[in-house]
């Protein structure tokens, strides 16, 4: 799998449950928090090298993470090819807009 995945099978590990649901929360938090940090971008440079760049370190950031969707179309066509689990395609979905709803408010209050 491209991203970490809490129920590897192979990997043997003494820790409790909780510890391994943290594992899914990691990839939901840095798919939010990427997406919040590219929208940002976005919406206050407007410049399409910014903008290029904020989306290659995002990805460079949270690629080995969570996959670096940072884009629900990404997420559906992701699921869609087997890349990731169905069961997560609506939690990815969900960070992923709030992230960019976050970044608008942000933008908002503080521009």
């Amino acid at each position: 799998m491209h991203y970490a995945d809490p129920e590897d099978k192979n990997r043997e590990s003494d820790e409790p449950i909780y510890f391994r649901n943290l594992q899914y929360m990691n990839n939901y938090l840095v798919e939010f928090l990427g997406t919040a940090l590219f929208v940002y971008v976005i919406l206050a440079t407007g410049n399409p090298i910014a903008i290029g760049a904020a989306l290659a370190l995002v990805i460079l950031l949270i690629g080995p993470i969570s996959g670096g969707h940072v884009n629900p179309a990404v997420s559906v066509v992701m699921a869609s090819a087997g890349k990731l689990p169905t069961n997560d395609l609506v939690p990815y979905c969900m960070a992923q807009i709030f992230g960019g709803l976050t970044a608008l408010e942000l933008y908002n209050r503080y521009d």
